[in-house]
């Protein structure tokens, strides 16, 4: 992911934090602000040192990375993300991450629906 799609200044975190607006599950808490004009969404990450020591930090912070870098195409263009993980992610492998994501984004109205197949019977028809 390239970095202009990053939050890094601290006055670009506490503005999503005041105006956004934020949705949650049990493994992340998402803050969204819209931003008019923005070619595409940049994201900021927030991991706790209570969640575990820095390679576990680290390594959820590249999973949701990941995550967003795959539904790249699906995530509202024009939003500014602000994700911070709580204490049951330290133990979840990357498709858990991504399950998990999926649905706080969808809570959140921010994830385009796909054209993909919706059950298993869908998906054999379009192989034939």
């Amino acid at each position: 992911m390239k970095k202009t799609y990053r939050i890094k200044e601290n006055a670009e975190f506490q503005l999503v934090f005041k105006k956004g607006k934020s949705v949650a599950n049990r493994q992340f808490i998402i803050y969204m602000l819209e931003k008019e004009g923005q070619a595409h969404f940049r994201i900021g990450l927030s991991v706790s040192k209570k969640i575990g020591n820095a390679v576990t930090r680290n390594r959820i912070k590249r999973y949701i990375r990941q995550v967003f870098h795959e539904l790249e195409e699906q995530v509202s263009h024009n939003k500014d993300f602000v994700i911070i993980a709580r204490k049951p992610a330290a133990e979840m492998d990357y498709h858990s991450v991504k399950k998990s994501l999926e649905h706080v984004l969808r809570l959140g109205k921010s994830l385009k629906k796909t054209k993909h197949a919706k059950n298993k019977h869908d998906f054999n028809q379009q192989r034939l």
